[in-house]
């Protein structure tokens, strides 16, 4: 059995819905009530996974990371190291390249004693490489790590694994730091999802995605990530997850991923044009009323996030 871990986590939870639910506006959206360690009501758990699929805790469920890369030569080794650092014993790491043209397959080849699988081709993207790592994994548990990031303590995986054997949500997120691509030390950016709920989805803001894990049985009933979105397919993913299906989660209020500063979605004033554009759609076709003015009203706030710092 796991240990209770010293950590408060904040449980909330909604109904499920059914697939073809009417279009919503964020107040149409179940309230979500916080709590601390509560189990899921008998009534809540039907139907949920865990009832035909879910391991217990003291089975450790086996956790597999997907990392994709495409001449990453420069990080990769970080994002491998940082999982290999992890006190949780049962996680398996795949990594898929896309056909990279620098050191990378040498980096891979160099630390693959520590990774479970790997396999180098071309793809279609990013979003086709997530996929790939997701119909290849074997663990209960499913998250990403990017080339460029890196998980900054050794007992990130295990606060995951905790926290889904004591909140038996369908899916686990938590806080993340933005760091200077260079100089990781330097914090850019705090990004705080304590305060995330669905009806956030409408104006642009969802969990960090590099915190985010979930069982892999939601990936095959639910579906993988668009490949038919070049820079949103994981805004449209969490949408779909978590608001059109309403899948119960689970925030753990600590930074668990240091991301280096400078992603595709942040480049330029073109590439953040082009994601808010998706974001619209990926609400729009999940039945989530959104606009690209409301959207716009984020960044405001959004720029508190450069101030503002995690406690302690």
């Amino acid at each position: 059995m796991l240990a209770p871990s010293n950590t408060s986590f904040k449980n909330n939870v909604s109904q499920r819905e059914p697939e073809s639910s009417p279009e919503r506006s964020p107040e149409n959206f179940p309230k979500i009530a916080p709590g601390h360690m509560q189990e899921l009501s008998q009534e809540q758990t039907q139907g949920h996974p865990w009832e035909h699929s879910w391991e217990p805790p003291r089975k450790h469920p086996r956790v597999s990371i997907i990392t994709a890369v495409l001449n990453g030569e420069a990080h990769l080794s970080d994002a491998i190291q940082s999982i290999r650092n992890q006190t949780y014993p049962h996680i398996e790491h795949i990594i898929v390249d896309g056909g990279s043209k620098d050191g990378t397959v040498s980096i891979i080849q160099a630390h693959a004693d520590g990774i479970s699988r790997w396999i180098s081709e071309p793809d279609q993207g990013i979003y086709d490489a997530m996929n790939k790592g997701i119909r290849m994994a074997t663990g209960t548990i499913v998250g990403t790590l990017n080339a460029d990031d890196f998980y900054p303590r050794s007992d990130v995986i295990l606060d995951v694994v905790q926290t889904f054997a004591q909140t038996r949500a369908d899916a686990v997120f938590a806080d993340l730091l933005v760091v200077g691509r260079n100089d990781p030390r330097k914090v850019v950016r705090f990004y705080d999802s304590s305060d995330f709920h669905p009806g956030r989805f409408c104006q642009g803001w969802m969990p960090p995605h590099p915190t985010f894990f979930t069982l892999r049985e939601h990936y095959i009933r639910l579906g993988f990530y668009r490949t038919d979105y070049h820079i949103a397919a994981d805004y449209e993913l969490l949408t779909r997850f978590l608001a059109r299906h309403s899948l119960a989660y689970a925030h753990i209020p600590k930074v668990l991923v240091h991301m280096r500063h400078g992603g595709v979605s942040s480049r330029n004033v073109k590439s953040n044009w082009m994601l808010n554009r998706e974001i619209v759609r990926a609400c729009k076709e999940n039945n989530i009323r959104t606009s690209m003015p409301r959207l716009l009203c984020k960044y405001p706030r959004k720029l508190l996030e450069y101030v503002r710092r995690p406690k302690g």
